[in-house]
């Protein structure tokens, strides 16, 4: 079940032991990737350092709520579900926080594969099972005609931030990586091919067309209703992945799912 969100404010334990600001804490299927249809847990944090006008988790973002948990509870509340040995880190952007390494380092210290879900613009050395990139395309920003909260204030920080070359390339050369798309329609796979190309340059690793998945946006049925079958289509016309997202087709746009 997700844990209780509370504001912005800090509710810190009065201890220095490691901790994090979770969002939600809840054990559910992965909806999207690789690994769709895995029953995981989702230790999701709240904060991140981009702001897209389509984001899914709205309360790790634009209005970032969460509770603060000592790491040591954030892996008692995950040992808890007795049938998943898969957990999945994600926000907001997870890897914004420095203990985000040491609750990864714990979890796999007790043989759980790790997948942490990511922008890709920031690095951390980390025991990663997968590293779940999804890059934010231009279609992405917050203009002032689709910011969800004021008038475009964001649009030039996350225009500056979405991308990272130098960062997305060291989580795929260090990682079991795949790299996910949110696609808006045909006009974003010109930046997509763009992308794929230069971290390919940059990058030792391979990374073959089976790891790059496009994905619809959309956070409700109706919404992905209105675009799956285009993007898949694209992803047969461009050789990609097409991913689901399973949860949203199994629950909506429910909490804790």
């Amino acid at each position: 079940m997700p844990v209780n969100a509370v504001s912005t404010d800090d509710q810190k334990p009065a201890t220095d032991e490691p901790s994090l600001p979770i969002n939600e804490l809840f054990y559910s299927l992965q909806g999207e990737g690789k690994l769709a249809g895995v029953p995981s847990v989702f230790v999701r944090t709240s904060g991140c350092n981009l702001r897209c006008w389509f984001c899914d988790s709205y309360h790790t973002s634009w209005e970032p709520t969460h509770a603060q948990m000592a790491v040591d509870d954030v892996v008692d509340e995950v040992t808890s579900y007795t049938d998943a040995d898969h957990v999945v880190l994600t926000g907001g952007e997870p890897l914004i926080h420095d203990d985000a390494v040491t609750l990864v380092e714990r979890l796999d210290a007790l043989d759980y594969h790790v997948t942490v879900e990511t922008n890709g613009t920031i690095y951390r050395d980390a025991p990663i099972g997968l590293a779940s990139i999804s890059p934010k395309l231009a279609s992405s920003t917050p203009t002032p005609e689709k910011d969800p909260k004021g008038d475009g204030e964001w649009a030039d920080r996350h225009e500056d931030r979405r991308v990272d070359i130098d960062a997305f390339a060291a989580l795929v050369d260090d990682y079991d990586a795949q790299l996910k798309f949110v696609v808006t329609g045909p006009e974003d796979m010109a930046e997509i091919e763009s992308l794929v190309a230069d971290v390919r340059d940059a990058a030792d690793a391979t990374i073959p067309d089976s790891d790059v998945l496009l994905m619809p946006e959309g956070m409700t049925r109706d919404e992905l209703d209105e675009r799956r079958n285009e993007v898949a289509e694209l992803a047969m016309e461009y050789g990609y992945r097409y991913t689901p997202r399973l949860h949203v087709d199994l629950w909506n746009d429910a909490p804790g799912t």
